[in-house]
């Protein structure tokens, strides 16, 4: 009952903001009534997390998701570099495969589309422990293979429990 009330006040207010819609009775009533039906919908198809940890995940997404970005930026930057100045940042392709430590679909998932939103590289495919890449210069491979962006989307993923559990089955982490 906590879950469907919470669910239906983040929904209302979602709609809120997009909306922007603050005056409107008819549509304010109509944003109301989307909004428990949405809910309603989410609570009958059982969706509902068996626990509040998840909203941890959502807050260690946003640090990762504020971090990724300033990657993006200087990978950006990076990028421009070798168009404009060939000569002093040259272009070095290169294909590695580099190892996973996510332990999660999703957080593969989030990993290899990090590499591919960050300009230069690219995760070309994705196996069981490991994700191959491209990348435009060896600076970039480099840069992955000190596994900074790996290691964030693992800390992403990871509950603050996981350790315990993943200790008990006997994995290192």
């Amino acid at each position: 009952m906590q879950y469907s009330f919470l669910l239906f006040l983040g929904l209302l207010a979602f709609w809120l903001l997009l909306s922007g819609l603050w005056d409107e009775p008819l549509l304010l009533g109509l944003g109301l009534v989307s909004s428990l039906i949405a809910a309603w919908l989410g609570v009958r198809m059982d969706r509902s997390p068996t626990n509040l940890g998840n909203l941890g995940l959502v807050f260690r997404l946003i640090f990762y998701w504020r971090w990724l970005l300033v990657e993006i930026v200087k990978s950006n930057i990076d990028v421009v570099r070798c168009i404009w100045q060939p000569r002093h940042f040259p272009i070095s392709p290169g294909l590695a495969v580099l190892p996973l430590s996510q332990r999660t679909v999703v957080g593969r998932v989030i990993y290899a589309q990090s590499i591919t939103l960050t300009p230069g590289t690219v995760a070309i495919e994705l196996g069981d422990g490991e994700v191959q890449v491209h990348a435009l210069t060896q600076a970039g491979l480099e840069a992955l293979r000190g596994g900074e962006m790996d290691r964030r989307v693992t800390d992403a993923e990871r509950a603050p429990d996981a350790k315990v559990h993943a200790d008990s089955q006997g994995d290192s982490a």
